[in-house]
């Protein structure tokens, strides 16, 4: 979630390195609370000293002021996604809890930035089986960005023995073949459509794909000439769409405006009957947990919204008997049945069913943009405000350890609550496969025939 780890991020520098404070030795917990710690090393308040006067559009600062009669002069203080570096660290600790116990699984990944999404049938394979681990998100997700020689190389040490001069050649020369990539993008079709003929990115697998996510059947004869050393980890486990995200970060970005998206996320071997009837659903404290991250603004699991257009036959997850070693499912504490399909995205009325937890968080744009906007002062004289410091054009490559964390952390709380009532490892009562029938026991403690008995009538 760290900053500064592409041009398509903001490039403030953070190494985001954790100081264990208490509650663990020698790489065990002790019982007593974790204490972490994460130092802010490359702050700039400066940068904000002309907004303390202008209320920032789409910040929490009016709102923050008016509840509490104080802001924070340099940022946004408790509402700053800074403070998201805690839920990270926390939400490793669940996790562990969670794979060690459970063998349970997250990973979350890009799933669109702007009108760029992944294909659903690409996510949507298998009810058991659907998304990526989190090291094919990481793996499949990095592009390499290729240059055109035309407009970029790399100055060596022969050509300039200067590092520091170096250096500076080199960001230079790449700050002048990014305008020249963003002036035939947005100029004439004509040169757009040269540029479609060029490459633009590499994937994990050396295909070679051009602006458009296309992908290129012939390299140009000097194609190492045009291989940078720079990474665009989009975190999107689909190359044709990340190409497609990464041209439309690299144009917001040029255009000093900000573009939002979402992340998909699926959390494998959770145990059944995790989650409580009504007011707590498990959907229902996922969702309060997403949306308590900054920017989010939306929140769908399963089917989502788009299961509205479909069919109750089409929708309903039909039950099969769960196969050994089934994918996808808790590798403790499973029931003894599963579903052939998951539009309910892994709960049944608020509980788990075993199956995979799927869902969608929505990420608004970035509020802070270099453009001017028209706002006015605390007094509410108009004026126009154009923000400085160094700010994300698009948040989505460095959104999905949050939802990950906080995934952990909702459902190690429901584990541990559903373990305080049976006590133990355990979570279900029972697999499923005998009916509630509570008059068998008496039936067949008397020697009667179970197979005849009737359910009793009650006045």
């Amino acid at each position: 979630r760290r900053p500064g780890q592409s041009r398509l991020t903001t490039p403030r520098a953070e190494k985001d390195m954790v100081t264990i404070l208490s509650g663990v030795e020698h790489g065990y917990t002790l019982g007593t609370p974790i204490g972490l710690f994460v130092k802010n090393e490359d702050q700039r308040p400066g940068d904000y000293k002309e907004m303390s006067e202008i209320p920032r559009p789409g910040h929490a600062d009016y709102t923050y002021l008016v509840k509490y009669g104080t802001k924070a002069s340099s940022g946004g203080g408790r509402s700053s996604a800074r403070e998201t570096i805690g839920r990270v660290a926390a939400g490793a600790i669940a996790e562990k809890f969670l794979k060690d116990t459970y063998g349970t699984e997250i990973s979350c990944w890009v799933h669109s930035i702007g009108q760029h999404s992944i294909p659903e049938e690409v996510v949507m394979s298998d009810a058991n089986t659907l998304g990526w681990t989190r090291e094919e998100v990481d793996r499949i997700g990095t592009l390499r960005l290729l240059r055109d020689p035309k407009w970029w190389k790399v100055i060596t040490e022969e050509e300039e023995p200067d590092s520091d001069k170096r250096k500076k050649a080199n960001i230079e020369m790449e700050i002048k073949a990014e305008e020249c990539f963003i002036e035939v993008l947005i100029g004439p079709a004509k040169g757009e459509a040269e540029l479609a003929l060029s490459p633009c990115y590499e994937d994990y697998e050396g295909k070679l794909y051009n602006h458009r996510g296309e992908v290129l059947a012939s390299a140009p004869a000097n194609i190492e000439a045009w291989k940078s050393d720079e990474l665009l980890p989009l975190r999107c486990p689909h190359p044709p769409t990340a190409c497609r995200m990464a041209t439309l970060i690299r144009q917001v970005k040029s255009e000093k405006d900000s573009i939002g998206g979402s992340v998909a996320c699926v959390c494998k071997g959770v145990p059944p009957a995790l989650g409580e009837p009504v007011f707590d659903r498990l959907e229902a404290k996922l969702a309060h947990a997403m949306l308590s991250l900054p920017a989010t603004k939306g929140f769908e699991i399963g089917s989502g919204f788009g299961g509205t257009s479909m069919r109750g036959s089409r929708h309903n997850d039909p039950f099969v008997a769960r196969s050994a070693g089934a994918g996808g499912l808790s590798t403790s504490n499973s029931a003894a049945l599963t579903t052939s399909t998951n539009y309910a995205g892994g709960t049944l009325g608020g509980i788990t069913s075993g199956t995979p937890i799927y869902f969608k968080v929505a990420v608004k744009p970035v509020s802070t943009i270099g453009q001017a906007q028209k706002t006015t002062t605390l007094t509410g004289e108009q004026v126009v405000l154009e923000a400085k410091g160094r700010h994300d054009p698009c948040v989505l490559p460095r959104t999905p350890p949050l939802v990950e964390g906080m995934a952990a952390l909702v459902l190690a709380d429901a584990a541990l609550l559903q373990r305080t009532r049976l006590g133990g490892g355990e979570t279900t009562v029972c697999d499923g496969t005998a009916n509630f029938e509570p008059w068998m026991d008496e039936v067949k403690a008397n020697g009667g025939d179970a197979s005849a008995a009737k359910k009793p009538r009650r006045a």
